[in-house]
């Protein structure tokens, strides 16, 4: 029996790793697998667990209110020694990166566990950029004994660096794993949320923005281009804007958007939710990089609201495009994309490039040491074969 101790804390790690504990929970003759949850974020931690059906074995409850980062790794390094201590784990597996993510490979090295690394090898190469998500990733690929990049390009760049050939496996994202199974599921329908009794002739917006370099004044921009676009194109369009629960982002976006009609400023949604709203939408606007991710399967065009990203994959095969913070770009685009059929359907495109849904399932392959394909979007399912019909959706 493998022991393998899986350590996340925040909404988008509980997301991407949902995929994998149900594949290991569905080899049990032969992994004994321990979820640990750190409460980075506790309040959308939570919900997603809860949505995920995922129970956790420990919980560090680490979370304290405008908690810095170091604050984080120290209680992360803290409490979670003595449950690797207890376990004695064969593997600690971490993704992407977070505070949790690096405190807990460090943590798990310092108690002599293996780690692998889910999400490796995506770069900025701008440490900056963002902060502190770059230098966390690379610090974990300097501890990592197994390397679970997403996609080829993520291969390259640990490669790159001088990391072992073989100790890297290409899964593609399990961000796709758990769209697939979200859009499969029996109840994903109309649920009774306001995007749902929408004209179709209608353009949705779905608009996210939340990431600390955006804080302060490239979020107040943002948020003014927002208003632009609500006011330009008045009742042709409706956005909405699922806001994060940090103080920083709530004061920026309660200063500028509270009192625009078409644009509908939500609570942090449910997983389920937040996919069907990205079903309906017809434009992505988002800093977030799971979005990035999730929205080209869906053949939904995203305007990314940073300056570098580190899923350019999506950049070049056409279906997303930087624009930073900048108001004027992000209205120039956006109206681009509203008003031109041509330019619109040119981005519309579903794009398997980050995965085809069977990320977990290598994974777990890779932790039991048995042989792994490497995957490659030339590969891919096509997205013409999702598991969801829209327009059974919108009937």
């Amino acid at each position: 029996m493998a022991k393998i101790v899986t350590v996340f804390g925040t909404r988008p790690e509980a997301i991407k790793l949902a995929p994998l504990l149900e594949a290991l929970g569905a080899r049990n003759d032969r992994v004994q697998s321990r979820v640990c949850v750190t409460a980075q974020h506790r309040g959308m931690l939570d919900q997603m667990l809860a949505g995920f059906s995922v129970s956790p074995d420990y919980d560090l409850d680490v979370m304290t209110e405008g908690q810095s980062p170091s604050q984080v790794a120290a209680r992360v390094l803290e409490r979670l020694a003595p449950v690797l201590d207890a376990e004695r784990p064969d593997w600690v597996v971490v993704q992407g990166d977070t505070t949790t993510t690096l405190a807990a490979a460090l943590s798990a090295k310092y108690a002599g566990a293996r780690v692998a690394h889910v999400e490796a090898g995506l770069r900025t190469f701008d440490r900056m950029q963002p902060f502190p998500e770059e230098i966390n990733r690379q610090a974990v690929t300097r501890i990592a004994d197994l390397h679970l990049a997403p996609t080829p390009l993520a291969r390259r760049n640990l490669l790159r660096e001088g990391v072992d050939p073989a100790s890297v496996r290409v899964t593609g994202n399990t961000a796709i794993d758990a769209l697939r199974r979200t859009i499969g599921s029996r109840d994903f329908r109309h649920n009774g949320q306001p995007w749902d009794h929408l004209p179709r002739q209608r353009r949705v917006i779905l608009l996210t923005a939340h990431r600390r370099e955006n804080h302060g004044p490239p979020l107040r921009e943002i948020c003014a281009a927002a208003k632009e676009l609500a006011q330009r194109f008045d009742e042709r369009v409706q956005i909405f804007y699922p806001v994060h629960p940090s103080g920083a982002v709530r004061r920026a976006v309660a200063c500028t958007l509270d009192d625009t009609p078409n644009i509908g400023l939500l609570e942090p949604l449910d997983y389920a939710q937040l996919v069907r709203l990205m079903v309906r939408a017809d434009l992505v606007i988002t800093d977030s990089g799971g979005l990035q991710e999730e929205a080209p399967y869906l053949g939904k065009p995203v305007l990314v609201l940073r300056n570098v990203t580190e899923r350019p994959e999506a950049i070049e095969a056409g279906v997303a495009r930087l624009v930073g913070s900048c108001r004027k770009r992000i209205v120039t685009e956006a109206t681009r994309l509203l008003s031109d059929p041509r330019q619109y359907a040119r981005m519309a495109r579903r794009a398997p490039v980050f995965g085809d849904g069977r990320a977990a399932e290598r994974i777990a392959r890779a932790l039991l040491g048995e042989a792994v394909t490497d995957w490659t979007p030339a590969g891919a399912e096509q997205p013409s074969l999702w598991p969801f019909d829209e327009r059974e959706a919108d009937a």
